[in-house]
């Protein structure tokens, strides 16, 4: 069987991943996540997972390899992880009452072929006072998630309304895309 790999480190697209049934390593990719100047949220998202996806298979030319990456919009601009409790509540207090995108790019990749797809998520969010922001923040700790918003934990009780055709995305692994994208390599989870 080929090597599946998963060119992440993210505990989020782990857990996803495992939904398929299908066995995977993972690498971390070391990619360096800085924007380019210019650069739109979509498309540092998809370069990213493309560049993830490529760095992921270095040595394994027969492998089959998934990257991928988030990026928050907010206005054309991008809201990656906060890495602090300080800059979460600033995202967060930024983001109340506005619409946000969620760019959620995933590339496979096996040799030089690489194919590449982007779910983008529409998100509501409520316009919650600096309390309620404070304590989901010090209950969920979303400081590793793009625009501190955990949906799949307490993070749901900020939204209004969630706008999506692939559920995961906002999760971080688009599956529905992911599934085709594996299949365009003969790799398909219910063969």
């Amino acid at each position: 069987m080929t090597a599946l790999i998963l060119a992440s480190t993210s505990p989020y697209r782990r857990e996803l991943l495992v939904r398929l049934h299908l066995p995977f390593d993972t690498v971390d990719p070391q990619v360096d996540e800085t924007p380019l100047p210019g650069e739109t949220p979509l498309q540092l998202a998809t370069r990213l997972a493309a560049a993830k996806a490529r760095a992921g298979g270095l040595g394994r030319p027969d492998a089959i390899v998934i990257g991928s990456d988030q990026v928050a919009d907010l206005d054309g601009a991008a809201l990656g992880k906060p890495g602090s409790h300080a800059v979460a509540l600033a995202q967060v207090q930024r983001m109340r009452g506005k619409t946000l995108h969620f760019h959620t790019a995933v590339a496979v990749a096996r040799g030089p072929e690489l194919v590449a797809d982007v779910a983008t998520v529409t998100v509501r969010v409520r316009d919650v006072s600096d309390a309620a922001i404070e304590r989901y923040l010090r209950l969920d700790q979303p400081y590793d998630c793009a625009g501190s918003a955990k949906v799949e934990s307490l993070g749901i009780a900020l939204l209004e309304a969630v706008e999506s055709d692939d559920p995961t995305a906002l999760i971080g692994l688009p599956l529905i895309r992911t599934c085709a994208l594996l299949r365009h390599f003969g790799l398909d989870p219910l063969a």
